[in-house]
């Protein structure tokens, strides 16, 4: 085979992995907002509020919902019967911020529902590719 020939080959494949990746080619773009999930106890809800508007979040979205982990629920006494409560009331409260602003959020939600027994709850954090502001149409960091 003549080099030429081993040339135009090479150049054919190569052309052709151009043309594959162009099509497959995932979105690179940088995340720059995370949202933060933390399921708290209920009666701390103010207090991680008041933390967290003193560092600037200005909104946040808060659910009443129900839960177990290592706790396991407990027993009531309803009537003279003891009842299992598998799931236990839990605040989860959730918020869309700057990547920059994660690590105060995680602080101030910390330092305030922490009581050091079990149960406090868990903070999760996720990447979020993207936010639309439905009445504005305005996105990602003039969205939140």
């Amino acid at each position: 085979m003549s080099t030429a020939l081993i040339n135009l080959s090479i150049l054919f494949a190569l052309n052709n992995c151009v043309q594959w990746l162009n099509k497959t080619r995932v979105n690179a773009k940088v995340i720059f907002m995370k949202k933060i999930e933390a399921i708290i106890k209920p009666f701390k809800m103010d207090d991680v509020r008041e933390a967290l508007g003193e560092i600037g979040i200005t909104g946040m979205t808060v659910s009443e919902v129900k839960g177990f982990g290592r706790q396991k629920g407990h027993t009531e006494l309803y009537r003279g019967a003891e009842y299992m409560v598998d799931f236990l009331p839990k605040t989860k409260i959730e918020i869309v911020v700057p990547a920059d602003t994660v690590e105060r959020c995680i602080q101030a939600i910390m330092d305030t529902a922490q009581t050091g027994k079990i149960g406090d709850g868990k903070i999760f954090i996720t990447d979020v590719e993207r936010v639309i502001r439905i009445r504005t149409g305005e996105e990602d960091a003039e969205a939140i």
